[in-house]
């Protein structure tokens, strides 16, 4: 984790019990509509999956090597269930082609928590986040979560200097968004684009400040879909660096 800033875990019984019930229920919550985007190759899933307080689903508890190396939350919030499916991405009416390139060829790269306000998309600290856990819940190889080992540690040096001699709780209020695409570009130059292949019971961990995305569906990649359950508790501002 220190060094490349995401664990894939081993496989775990536990954890494959958890990610089958998951997977029936994300099946249930899939049939009834959500938000698809990208030309509907996209189920966005936002708290969409309906676990318990203690991260169990239908009964299942939430286990696994993972809780070792986190800061357990009190309260897990309801997962995403991101769901991709063939022809990923394609671009939506209302979708600059800008940002469709950067989606398609640089697999949308982000930190998670920096969030986009206002017509011009300028990026503040909103959703601090302790660590970002993926769930593999079906055995699919295509459109997989994509990292750039390392990149957590230019991050993370790049807000320190942003939020330099200012009070934690008014980072949100600082516009990051020069830094931010500045580390980027500097990411894709010095870090590797790895793309990270796990199956149902085992367990991605990153680190809240690595850059990671999602690769497009590659043309003629087997599959009907592929679906991955997104833990992402928040922190307090000043835990966040």
């Amino acid at each position: 984790m220190d060094q490349d800033g995401y664990v894939v875990f081993d496989h775990a019984p536990e954890v494959a019990a958890w990610a089958e019930a998951a997977l029936t229920v994300g099946q249930e919550v899939l049939q009834k509509g959500g938000d698809l985007r990208h030309g509907r190759t996209w189920f966005v899933g936002v708290d969409a999956l309906p676990n318990a307080s203690d991260g169990s689903v239908a009964g299942v508890p939430l286990d696994g090597q993972f809780m070792a190396h986190v800061t357990v939350p009190d309260h897990w919030h309801r997962a995403q269930l991101s769901i991709v499916f063939p022809g990923y991405p394609q671009q939506d009416p209302d979708e600059g082609c800008d940002a469709h390139r950067y989606r398609r060829n640089r697999d949308a790269a982000h930190v998670d928590g920096l969030l986009p306000e206002g017509p011009a998309r300028r990026r503040h600290l909103r959703e601090p986040h302790g660590f970002i856990l993926g769930l593999p819940l079906n055995a699919c190889a295509a459109s997989p979560l994509v990292v750039w080992p390392g990149s957590h540690r230019m991050m993370r040096a790049a807000f320190t200097a942003a939020f330099d001699g200012i009070a934690p709780d008014r980072w949100g209020d600082v516009d990051v968004t020069e830094i931010y695409q500045t580390t980027r570009r500097e990411v894709f130059e010095d870090c590797p684009r790895v793309a990270v292949q796990a199956q149902p019971g085992q367990a991605i961990l990153l680190h809240r400040h690595l850059l990671h995305g999602v690769a497009p569906w590659a043309e003629g990649a087997p599959g009907q879909l592929r679906m991955i359950a997104y833990f992402r508790p928040q922190i307090a501002p000043a835990a966040w660096l």
